[in-house]
């Protein structure tokens, strides 16, 4: 079987507080009030102090949104608090080490695979996404540009980006802009695997 090789996520009540914790730390680094990043991210500040108090137990769609408020990719909400403001614990990643993390909503396993705290511009994310499932990402108001490339590794996935959809097979690699709502489905009886680099710089000032 696909996962057979693979841990378990992480304990969602340990993830929760973790991203609970993460968010706070951001939020707090950016000065940003509850209204603020509520107006920002289109999340209801009442969810937000939700997440922030490790209550709830947010979805991939809910999260996308508080990262894209924040000014980050949604795999920095898994990092550690204060990633980027301590030194990195060292440029490897130890597959232990690796926070795994299940989208209560679709049920996509999403685990992060870089080192966290490097001051690099890219990411690598790798994902389980089951078969049948579909999750939409709307990617609107960004502060910077944040490109994505999809390499599936095992079985198949459709990507919709705007309104062009692409039929992904193992093997295929997918180049794209978060600029505009990005849809993943996963029409297949089984489940597919891909890896995701991501990569950001900040948007040019006007």
């Amino acid at each position: 079987m696909l996962d057979s090789e693979s841990s378990m996520p992480d304990r969602p009540a340990d993830l929760n507080e973790r991203i609970a914790e993460r968010v706070r730390s951001l939020r707090s680094g950016h000065e940003l009030s509850l209204d603020d990043l509520a107006r920002k991210s289109g999340v209801s500040r009442s969810m937000i102090s939700l997440v922030e108090r490790g209550e709830s137990s947010p979805t991939a769609v809910l999260l996308e949104k508080l990262a894209s408020g924040l000014g980050v990719s949604l795999s920095a909400l898994f990092d550690p608090p204060h990633a980027g403001k301590t030194l990195a614990s060292g440029p490897v990643s130890r597959r232990a080490d690796q926070v795994e993390w299940k989208d209560p909503a679709s049920g996509y396993v999403r685990r992060n695979v870089s080192p966290p705290g490097v001051p690099q511009a890219m990411r690598i994310v790798e994902v389980r996404f089951p078969a049948g499932q579909r999750v939409v990402f709307d990617n609107a108001g960004r502060d910077a540009h944040v490109h994505q490339q999809i390499w599936i590794l095992h079985g198949s996935l459709d990507v919709t980006v705007g309104r062009q959809r692409h039929r992904l097979q193992a093997g295929d690699c997918l180049a794209m802009q978060l600029d505009r709502p990005v849809t993943f489905h996963n029409p297949t009886r089984k489940a597919a695997r891909y890896a995701v680099v991501i990569a950001s710089e900040p948007a040019a000032r006007r």
